[in-house]
C-alpha cells in the first residue's frame, strides 16, 4: 500500500511541476528560428472531419496562427450528424471559431451525402481531394494543417483527412507531463525542422470547447491542458 501512495504522490508532483512549466512557457513563448515558413503571413487552411475537432485537437495551432495574424480558414468536411445533432453541432463550430478569433465567414462546413459522420464509414479520397482543392484555389491557400494518417484517436473519418500532424493518443491525453516527452523528442530530432507549439491561450481553448455542449464528455476536459500540437 505504501508503494501505491509513493507512486501516486510522484505522479501528482510530476503533474504539478509539468503544469507550472506549461504556464511559464505560455507567458514566455519562444520562437523556433528555423521555422521560416511562419515568418510571413500565410493563408492557412485547417481541414477537420467534424465540428469540435478544431477545439479538441488544434487550438494551440489556431491560437499560435491567429495571434501572429495569419489568415486561418477552417474547412469542416461533415456536420457530425451521427447522433442526429448535425444542425446543433454546426452552430457550435461557428461559436467555437469565434472564441478562437477565426471569423465565421472563414469557416466552411460541408454537408455531403457521401461524407457523413460515423465509425466504419469510409470517405472517398477523390471527393475529399476535390473539395479541398476548391477551397485552396478560392482562398489562395499556401499552408494546410490537418490530421496525420492515424487521425490522432484512430477515427476512420480523421484518417481519411490524413495530411497533417498531431501527437498519438497516449501523449494527447497525458496532460502537462507530455512537455518532457516533447523536449526529449526535440533534442533527438534536432537535425530537422520541428515546431512545438505551447498553448499560449489555454483559457481561449477551454472557451472554444465549451461551445460544443452537445459533445461535452469527461475526456473532453483533457484536450487543452497541455502542450499543444506538434508540427514536423
Amino acid at each position: 500500500m505504501a508503494w501505491l501512495v509513493m507512486i501516486a504522490s510522484l505522479i501528482l508532483v510530476t503533474w504539478i511541476v509539468s503544469l507550472f512549466t506549461i504556464l511559464i512557457l505560455s507567458f514566455f513563448p519562444f520562437t523556433n528560428l528555423r521555422a521560416a515558413p511562419l515568418r510571413k503571413r500565410n493563408n492557412v487552411l485547417l481541414v477537420i472531419a467534424h465540428p469540435d475537432d478544431e477545439s479538441m485537437f488544434f487550438t494551440p495551432t489556431i491560437n499560435f496562427l491567429t495571434s501572429r495574424r495569419h489568415n486561418v480558414q477552417v474547412l469542416c468536411l461533415s456536420i457530425g450528424d451521427a447522433d442526429g445533432k448535425g444542425n446543433i453541432r454546426k452552430k457550435e463550430l461557428f461559436q467555437a471559431c469565434v472564441a478562437l478569433k477565426v471569423p465565421m465567414q472563414q469557416v466552411k462546413i460541408v454537408n455531403h451525402p457521401d461524407l457523413q459522420d460515423g465509425f466504419g464509414k469510409v470517405w472517398n479520397h477523390s471527393l475529399l481531394a476535390n473539395i479541398i482543392e476548391e477551397q485552396i484555389t478560392s482562398h489562395c491557400i499556401n499552408m494546410i494543417i490537418t490530421f496525420d494518417n492515424y487521425g490522432v484517436s484512430g477515427h476512420c473519418n480523421h484518417r481519411d483527412v490524413h495530411y497533417g500532424v498531431s501527437t498519438n493518443i497516449l501523449r494527447k491525453y497525458s496532460g502537462p507531463i507530455d512537455i518532457w516527452l516533447t523536449m526529449i523528442w526535440a533534442m533527438l530530432h534536432s537535425s530537422g525542422t520541428i515546431q512545438y507549439l505551447v498553448n499560449e491561450h489555454p483559457r481561449r481553448s477551454y472557451c472554444a470547447m465549451a461551445q460544443h455542449a452537445s459533445q461535452w464528455v469527461c475526456q473532453s476536459m483533457n484536450f487543452v491542458n497541455e502542450k499543444g500540437d506538434r508540427d514536423e
